[in-house]
């Protein structure tokens, strides 16, 4: 039985708060926080033999973070590349998607603006057009995606949660309905990924930043590709580091005479191509490996039952109060996300002010009239925590 209590001593910034704002910007645990201090201190003292062998120990250690987050999703190692942000794995996949004129792209109008400002940006071109489903009740499900979807649909682009109010869509039903009409399934997973399982078949572009669920600092992320993806699609730029790797390695390459950039380019097959290809954010890529490692160490599986668990007993306390419950949503369509609203965003800002003033961190977001106070539980909070936010909402309703 996994001790909760140990888990949570991992994030020495629980001990003066209530942190329930993992899908804002989560905290950092002790062992990612050792893992960039260590990381820094060879940076500061460098133990390698020259400089070259010191970039290439850096080269390494990165790809830590590559296997790591291949363990947790259950892919190959192959499938992963190591991006700064949700936002580049986004842009990647609007600019590899072979558009044609005439195509269409589907979304759901509860979209964080991110999720959609690249494929707009393509549509504005006149390429391509951007086409909403419009949710009811806070809900654009697999049905309303299939009603909107036709031949001429080349994406769908969804958030596998939606960060207004967690409503967390069927994604192989989505995947079967992409596929139906031979369209690109592209998933923005950041606010899923290190809470909840994802079932990747049929997804193409699965993209999450690591400053969230997977309480890794900014600056770092990961985007999971398709055997499709790598099999018929090419990245839009290119980097050395995602070149073959040369006989004898890059500090021998460097330092033969005859080496010219007159020459043939072969590039891994694997997603790693889809990077910059250049130096990256290692530090970000030591913390992911780590806090990533935390959640394998646990048990995605683990994880999902206990984030589920505690946002049963958030919604079950919302419901004996007198607030509109925002994700009133089964499990399987929820992730860590519950939001509720007291009517109009000012009382909803005036509730966000009272827990905050408590020390008691949640959010408050809205989309297409959707929303209110976010609140997201995690595997590090624990039912006094629940407790805690619940007494203080209730406060606030009595004032």
């Amino acid at each position: 039985m996994t001790d909760w209590s140990l888990i949570a001593a991992e994030f020495p910034g629980l001990d003066d708060r209530t942190f329930l704002d993992a899908a804002c910007v989560s905290l950092l645990p002790h062992r990612a926080d050792e893992a960039v201090r260590e990381f820094s201190s060879r940076l500061v003292r460098p133990e390698a033999g020259s400089a070259t062998e010191h970039h290439i120990w850096m080269d390494d250690q990165r790809r830590e973070a590559t296997c790591r987050v291949a363990e947790m999703l259950g892919c190959g190692d192959d499938q992963i590349a190591l991006v700064e942000s949700t936002t580049q794995g986004l842009n990647i996949a609007a600019q590899v998607i072979p558009w044609q004129v005439g195509d269409d792209i589907v979304m759901c109008d509860l979209e964080f603006l991110q999720v959609a400002i690249p494929f707009a940006k393509l549509s504005g071109r006149g390429d391509v057009v951007l086409q909403f489903v419009n949710h009811r009740g806070g809900v654009a499900d697999v049905d309303a995606f299939a009603a909107t979807v036709g031949p001429s649909t080349r994406a769908i682009v969804v958030s596998s949660t939606q960060w207004s109010n967690g409503y967390r869509i069927n994604l192989s039903g989505l995947a079967e309905v992409a596929h139906s009409v031979g369209a690109w399934l592209v998933v923005d997973g950041v606010q899923q990924a290190g809470a909840v399982p994802f079932d990747l078949e049929g997804v193409d572009f699965l993209m999450a930043g690591g400053h969230k669920w997977l309480n890794a600092p900014m600056g770092t992320g990961f985007l999971y590709l398709s055997r499709r993806v790598l099999e018929q699609l090419e990245p839009t730029s290119w980097g050395y580091l995602a070149l073959a790797p040369p006989e004898g390695g890059w500090g021998g390459y460097f330092s033969t005479p005859d080496i010219t950039p007159q020459r043939s380019y072969e590039f891994v097959d694997s997603a790693k191509r889809f990077e910059t290809g250049g130096t990256a954010n290692y530090p970000g890529a030591i913390a992911l490996a780590k806090s990533t490692e935390l959640v394998n160490d646990i048990g995605m599986d683990v994880v999902a039952t206990r984030v589920w668990e505690l946002g049963a007993r958030v919604i079950e306390g919302l419901r004996r109060l007198d607030v509109e419950l925002e994700s009133p949503f089964a499990e399987e369509h929820r992730a860590g996300i519950v939001a509720f609203s007291l009517g109009s965003r000012q009382r909803d800002r005036a509730c966000l002010d009272s827990l905050l003033a408590r020390r008691i961190f949640v959010s408050q977001r809205y989309t297409a009239n959707t929303g209110g106070v976010r609140a997201s539980v995690h595997f590090f909070n624990d039912e006094d925590d629940v407790e805690v936010f619940l007494t203080a909402v209730a406060a606030f309703l009595r004032v």
